[in-house]
């Protein structure tokens, strides 16, 4: 079964970050039984904690990695998010 690892990379007090937070979790709990989806596991990271996280994203904050690769910036589009998770099965 294929697994799609969902890194955000955020701070604490951004409220962008709060909004794909709950969003992320949304999405994801949608998808619990269904056949096609991937196994999903998901971690933040706060750029306050890196340095070179913080040099790389500290403008593009909230940002969502499915994989290690960049999936969104700023705002998440929940339809963008299914879709991107369906295909990685």
């Amino acid at each position: 079964m294929a697994t799609a690892h969902l890194t955000l990379i955020g701070k604490p007090g951004c409220h962008l970050c709060d909004d794909a937070r709950d969003l992320v979790g949304s999405v994801v709990a949608k998808l619990e039984g269904v056949a096609a989806a991937p196994t999903i596991t998901f971690e933040e990271r706060s750029i306050l904690d890196d340095a070179e996280l913080h040099e790389r994203y500290l403008e593009d904050i909230p940002v969502l990695l499915i994989n290690g690769k960049v999936h969104n910036y700023w705002r998440i589009d929940p339809v963008r998010l299914r879709s991107a998770l369906l295909e990685v099965s």
